[in-house]
Protein backbone atom coordinates (compact mmCIF):
# COMPACT_ATOMS: atom_id res chain seq x y z
CA UNK A 1 0.00 0.00 0.00
CA UNK A 2 1.73 3.49 -0.93
CA UNK A 3 2.16 5.70 1.73
CA UNK A 4 -0.50 8.79 0.19
CA UNK A 5 -3.09 5.99 0.90
CA UNK A 6 -1.94 4.83 4.25
CA UNK A 7 -2.16 8.92 5.08
CA UNK A 8 -5.44 8.67 4.01
CA UNK A 9 -7.04 5.48 5.60
CA UNK A 10 -5.39 7.32 9.06
CA UNK A 11 -7.09 10.61 8.85
CA UNK A 12 -10.24 8.37 7.98
CA UNK A 13 -10.03 6.71 11.21
CA UNK A 14 -11.39 8.88 13.35
CA UNK A 15 -10.73 9.41 17.50
CA UNK A 16 -13.73 8.54 19.48
CA UNK A 17 -13.61 11.34 22.09
CA UNK A 18 -17.13 10.07 23.85
CA UNK A 19 -20.59 8.75 23.08
CA UNK A 20 -21.36 10.38 19.72
CA UNK A 21 -18.49 12.80 19.67
CA UNK A 22 -15.52 11.87 17.21
CA UNK A 23 -12.10 14.44 16.52
CA UNK A 24 -10.83 13.93 13.22
CA UNK A 25 -7.18 15.30 11.84
CA UNK A 26 -5.74 16.72 8.44
CA UNK A 27 -2.92 15.80 6.70
CA UNK A 28 0.48 18.01 6.86
CA UNK A 29 -0.76 20.04 3.95
CA UNK A 30 0.67 23.68 2.86
CA UNK A 31 -3.38 23.99 1.64
CA UNK A 32 -4.94 26.91 3.94
CA UNK A 33 -8.39 25.08 3.97
CA UNK A 34 -9.51 21.71 4.70
CA UNK A 35 -10.17 19.82 1.61
CA UNK A 36 -14.45 19.07 1.42
CA UNK A 37 -13.80 15.80 0.53
CA UNK A 38 -11.64 14.79 3.24
CA UNK A 39 -14.86 16.85 5.53
CA UNK A 40 -17.22 14.48 3.84
CA UNK A 41 -15.52 11.47 4.62
CA UNK A 42 -14.17 11.83 8.02
CA UNK A 43 -18.52 12.91 8.65
CA UNK A 44 -19.96 10.09 7.12
CA UNK A 45 -17.02 7.42 8.97
CA UNK A 46 -18.27 9.45 12.21
CA UNK A 47 -21.95 8.58 11.21
CA UNK A 48 -20.84 4.86 10.43
CA UNK A 49 -19.50 4.28 14.03
CA UNK A 50 -23.28 4.99 15.26
CA UNK A 51 -24.96 2.73 12.88
CA UNK A 52 -25.28 -1.28 13.07
CA UNK A 53 -22.52 -2.92 10.65
CA UNK A 54 -25.32 -4.70 8.41
CA UNK A 55 -26.96 -1.27 7.19
CA UNK A 56 -24.79 0.81 4.71
CA UNK A 57 -24.85 4.06 3.24
CA UNK A 58 -27.21 5.24 0.29
CA UNK A 59 -27.23 8.32 0.52
CA UNK A 60 -25.37 11.52 1.59
CA UNK A 61 -26.36 15.98 1.65
CA UNK A 62 -24.27 17.93 2.99
CA UNK A 63 -23.38 21.81 3.73
CA UNK A 64 -20.35 23.83 3.44
CA UNK A 65 -20.44 26.75 6.33
CA UNK A 66 -16.82 27.54 7.02
CA UNK A 67 -13.69 26.95 5.43
CA UNK A 68 -11.83 23.66 7.68
CA UNK A 69 -8.73 24.93 9.38
CA UNK A 70 -6.15 21.97 8.68
CA UNK A 71 -4.26 23.09 11.40
CA UNK A 72 -6.67 22.51 13.75
CA UNK A 73 -8.71 18.78 14.30
CA UNK A 74 -12.20 18.26 13.78
CA UNK A 75 -14.96 17.38 15.99
CA UNK A 76 -17.85 15.49 14.83
CA UNK A 77 -20.68 15.15 16.85
CA UNK A 78 -23.55 12.75 15.79
CA UNK A 79 -27.06 13.01 16.08
CA UNK A 80 -29.03 9.40 16.34
CA UNK A 81 -32.07 10.69 14.53
CA UNK A 82 -33.83 7.47 13.98
CA UNK A 83 -33.36 4.00 13.76
CA UNK A 84 -36.10 2.23 11.78
CA UNK A 85 -36.90 -1.21 10.51
CA UNK A 86 -34.83 -1.01 7.59
CA UNK A 87 -33.33 2.83 7.47
CA UNK A 88 -31.70 4.75 10.02
CA UNK A 89 -30.78 8.57 9.45
CA UNK A 90 -27.97 10.09 11.13
CA UNK A 91 -27.02 13.73 11.13
CA UNK A 92 -22.92 15.06 12.15
CA UNK A 93 -22.21 18.28 12.40
CA UNK A 94 -18.60 18.81 12.00
CA UNK A 95 -16.82 21.77 15.01
CA UNK A 96 -13.73 23.44 14.86
CA UNK A 97 -12.91 27.09 16.90
CA UNK A 98 -16.42 26.36 19.03
CA UNK A 99 -18.28 26.78 15.38
CA UNK A 100 -19.99 24.72 13.01
CA UNK A 101 -18.26 24.37 9.68
CA UNK A 102 -20.17 21.21 7.65
CA UNK A 103 -23.04 18.99 8.50
CA UNK A 104 -24.10 16.18 6.82
CA UNK A 105 -27.17 13.59 7.14
CA UNK A 106 -26.77 10.44 5.39
CA UNK A 107 -29.73 7.38 5.20
CA UNK A 108 -28.45 3.42 5.89
CA UNK A 109 -29.92 1.12 4.94
CA UNK A 110 -29.99 -2.78 5.27
CA UNK A 111 -28.98 -4.47 1.36
CA UNK A 112 -32.13 -5.50 -0.37
CA UNK A 113 -33.10 -7.16 -3.34
CA UNK A 114 -35.69 -5.60 -6.05
CA UNK A 115 -36.36 -3.76 -9.43
CA UNK A 116 -33.01 -2.85 -10.81
CA UNK A 117 -31.62 -0.48 -13.59
CA UNK A 118 -28.71 1.67 -14.56
CA UNK A 119 -28.20 4.28 -17.25
CA UNK A 120 -25.14 3.25 -19.46
CA UNK A 121 -21.85 4.97 -19.21
CA UNK A 122 -20.61 6.68 -22.00
CA UNK A 123 -19.40 4.60 -24.84
CA UNK A 124 -17.30 7.76 -26.80
CA UNK A 125 -14.85 7.79 -23.67
CA UNK A 126 -10.91 6.15 -24.42
CA UNK A 127 -10.04 4.10 -21.79
CA UNK A 128 -7.64 4.93 -19.06
CA UNK A 129 -4.76 2.81 -20.80
CA UNK A 130 -4.50 5.16 -23.93
CA UNK A 131 -4.28 8.56 -21.68
CA UNK A 132 -1.68 10.54 -20.28
CA UNK A 133 -0.60 11.12 -16.56
CA UNK A 134 -0.72 14.31 -15.12
CA UNK A 135 3.08 14.63 -14.76
CA UNK A 136 3.08 13.41 -18.63
CA UNK A 137 0.57 16.36 -19.32
CA UNK A 138 3.32 18.50 -17.29
CA UNK A 139 5.72 17.68 -18.94
CA UNK A 140 4.16 17.62 -22.87
CA UNK A 141 2.56 21.16 -21.92
CA UNK A 142 4.18 22.77 -19.55
CA UNK A 143 3.66 26.34 -18.97
CA UNK A 144 0.04 26.48 -20.24
CA UNK A 145 -1.06 24.07 -17.58
CA UNK A 146 -2.29 26.86 -15.06
CA UNK A 147 -0.10 27.54 -12.07
CA UNK A 148 -2.46 26.14 -9.34
CA UNK A 149 -3.21 23.03 -11.58
CA UNK A 150 0.71 22.29 -11.93
CA UNK A 151 1.29 22.92 -8.41
CA UNK A 152 -1.72 20.56 -7.23
CA UNK A 153 -0.63 17.68 -9.68
CA UNK A 154 2.83 17.72 -8.89
CA UNK A 155 1.86 16.66 -5.41
CA UNK A 156 1.98 13.09 -4.40
CA UNK A 157 -1.66 12.44 -3.63
CA UNK A 158 -4.07 9.40 -2.57
CA UNK A 159 -5.96 9.51 -5.75
CA UNK A 160 -4.56 9.17 -9.60
CA UNK A 161 -6.70 10.89 -12.19
CA UNK A 162 -6.37 10.81 -15.87
CA UNK A 163 -8.75 13.79 -17.88
CA UNK A 164 -10.08 13.13 -20.82
CA UNK A 165 -10.51 16.50 -22.16
CA UNK A 166 -6.95 18.42 -22.03
CA UNK A 167 -8.69 21.59 -23.55
CA UNK A 168 -9.63 22.08 -19.59
CA UNK A 169 -6.11 22.88 -18.47
CA UNK A 170 -4.58 24.16 -21.28
CA UNK A 171 -6.86 26.87 -22.63
CA UNK A 172 -8.90 29.40 -21.36
CA UNK A 173 -11.18 28.97 -24.73
CA UNK A 174 -15.31 29.02 -23.44
CA UNK A 175 -15.55 25.61 -23.84
CA UNK A 176 -18.50 22.64 -23.01
CA UNK A 177 -19.06 22.44 -19.58
CA UNK A 178 -18.94 18.46 -19.09
CA UNK A 179 -16.01 16.49 -18.47
CA UNK A 180 -14.52 12.82 -18.07
CA UNK A 181 -12.19 11.91 -15.89
CA UNK A 182 -10.69 8.44 -15.01
CA UNK A 183 -9.77 8.30 -11.13
CA UNK A 184 -8.54 5.75 -8.70
CA UNK A 185 -6.88 5.23 -5.41
CA UNK A 186 -2.78 4.83 -5.73
CA UNK A 187 -3.13 1.72 -3.52
CA UNK A 188 -5.50 -1.03 -2.64
CA UNK A 189 -8.05 0.04 0.14
CA UNK A 190 -9.42 -2.74 2.46
CA UNK A 191 -12.56 -4.93 1.25
CA UNK A 192 -14.60 -3.29 4.03
CA UNK A 193 -17.79 -0.90 2.77
CA UNK A 194 -17.81 1.51 5.24
CA UNK A 195 -14.03 2.36 4.80
CA UNK A 196 -14.34 1.99 0.68
CA UNK A 197 -17.59 4.28 0.94
CA UNK A 198 -15.58 7.27 2.68
CA UNK A 199 -13.07 6.69 0.35
CA UNK A 200 -15.34 6.90 -2.40
CA UNK A 201 -17.09 10.27 -0.43
CA UNK A 202 -13.40 11.50 -0.75
CA UNK A 203 -12.68 11.47 -4.13
CA UNK A 204 -15.74 12.80 -5.32
CA UNK A 205 -15.34 16.26 -4.23
CA UNK A 206 -13.27 16.02 -6.38
CA UNK A 207 -12.77 18.33 -10.22
CA UNK A 208 -16.52 18.43 -9.55
CA UNK A 209 -16.84 22.59 -9.16
CA UNK A 210 -14.45 22.73 -11.90
CA UNK A 211 -16.47 21.94 -14.64
CA UNK A 212 -19.09 25.02 -14.07
CA UNK A 213 -16.30 26.55 -15.13
CA UNK A 214 -15.31 25.64 -18.45
CA UNK A 215 -17.60 27.47 -20.23
CA UNK A 216 -16.53 30.55 -18.87
CA UNK A 217 -12.96 29.90 -20.18
CA UNK A 218 -12.03 29.95 -16.85
CA UNK A 219 -10.87 27.75 -13.79
CA UNK A 220 -11.11 27.67 -10.01
CA UNK A 221 -7.51 27.43 -9.90
CA UNK A 222 -7.67 31.30 -11.49
CA UNK A 223 -6.51 34.30 -9.37
CA UNK A 224 -9.85 35.90 -10.20
CA UNK A 225 -12.05 33.13 -8.85
CA UNK A 226 -12.96 32.72 -5.60
CA UNK A 227 -14.46 28.81 -5.26
CA UNK A 228 -15.67 26.59 -2.77
CA UNK A 229 -17.83 23.90 -2.25
CA UNK A 230 -21.31 25.17 -0.76
CA UNK A 231 -23.07 21.64 -0.44
CA UNK A 232 -22.56 18.64 -1.70
CA UNK A 233 -25.08 15.21 -2.68
CA UNK A 234 -23.90 11.81 -2.97
CA UNK A 235 -26.25 8.59 -3.58
CA UNK A 236 -23.91 5.16 -3.30
CA UNK A 237 -25.39 2.46 -5.35
CA UNK A 238 -23.04 -0.05 -6.06
CA UNK A 239 -19.91 -1.36 -3.66
CA UNK A 240 -16.60 -1.51 -5.81
CA UNK A 241 -13.19 -2.03 -5.65
CA UNK A 242 -11.43 1.68 -5.60
CA UNK A 243 -7.93 1.03 -7.12
CA UNK A 244 -9.12 -0.09 -10.21
CA UNK A 245 -10.03 2.55 -12.95
CA UNK A 246 -13.59 4.78 -12.15
CA UNK A 247 -14.94 6.87 -14.28
CA UNK A 248 -15.96 10.54 -12.78
CA UNK A 249 -18.32 11.74 -15.45
CA UNK A 250 -20.00 15.40 -14.86
CA UNK A 251 -21.94 18.32 -16.78
CA UNK A 252 -22.79 21.22 -15.34
CA UNK A 253 -26.23 22.89 -16.40
CA UNK A 254 -25.78 26.08 -15.12
CA UNK A 255 -23.85 28.62 -13.41
CA UNK A 256 -25.85 32.02 -11.63
CA UNK A 257 -25.71 34.36 -8.86
CA UNK A 258 -21.95 33.56 -8.37
CA UNK A 259 -22.35 29.70 -8.05
CA UNK A 260 -22.08 26.67 -9.94
CA UNK A 261 -24.26 23.15 -10.33
CA UNK A 262 -22.38 20.50 -11.50
CA UNK A 263 -23.72 16.68 -11.25
CA UNK A 264 -21.64 13.89 -11.64
CA UNK A 265 -21.48 10.09 -12.37
CA UNK A 266 -19.36 7.11 -11.26
CA UNK A 267 -18.79 4.37 -13.53
CA UNK A 268 -16.78 1.17 -12.77
CA UNK A 269 -14.51 0.31 -16.10
CA UNK A 270 -16.68 -2.41 -16.57
CA UNK A 271 -19.92 -0.06 -17.33
CA UNK A 272 -21.19 -0.88 -13.86
CA UNK A 273 -22.87 2.56 -12.22
CA UNK A 274 -21.46 3.55 -8.65
CA UNK A 275 -22.61 6.55 -7.34
CA UNK A 276 -24.10 9.66 -8.71
CA UNK A 277 -22.80 13.03 -7.30
CA UNK A 278 -24.60 16.31 -7.46
CA UNK A 279 -23.15 19.80 -5.95
CA UNK A 280 -23.65 23.65 -6.00
CA UNK A 281 -20.33 25.91 -5.34
CA UNK A 282 -19.20 29.72 -4.82
CA UNK A 283 -17.63 30.54 -8.33
CA UNK A 284 -17.58 34.20 -7.72
CA UNK A 285 -15.61 36.67 -9.44
CA UNK A 286 -12.84 38.56 -7.40
CA UNK A 287 -13.68 42.32 -7.89
CA UNK A 288 -10.77 44.41 -9.05
CA UNK A 289 -9.19 46.52 -6.43
CA UNK A 290 -9.74 50.13 -6.67
CA UNK A 291 -6.97 51.34 -5.45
Amino acid sequence: MSTVVQELLSILDLEQLEHNLFRGRSPDTTWQRVFGGQTIAQALVAAQRTVHPSRHVHSLHSYFMLGGDPKVPIVYEVDRIRDGTSFTTRRVVAIQHGQAIFSLEASFQVDETGLEHQIPMPIAVPGPETLATQQEILANFGDSVPEGIRRYWQRERPIEMKPVILEHYTSRERLAPEQHVWIRTTGEVPADRGIQNAVLAYLSDMTLLDTSTFAHGRGVFDRDIQAASLDHSMWFHRPHALDSWLLYTMDSPSSQGSRGFTRGSIYAQDGTLIASVAQEGLIRLRQKSTK
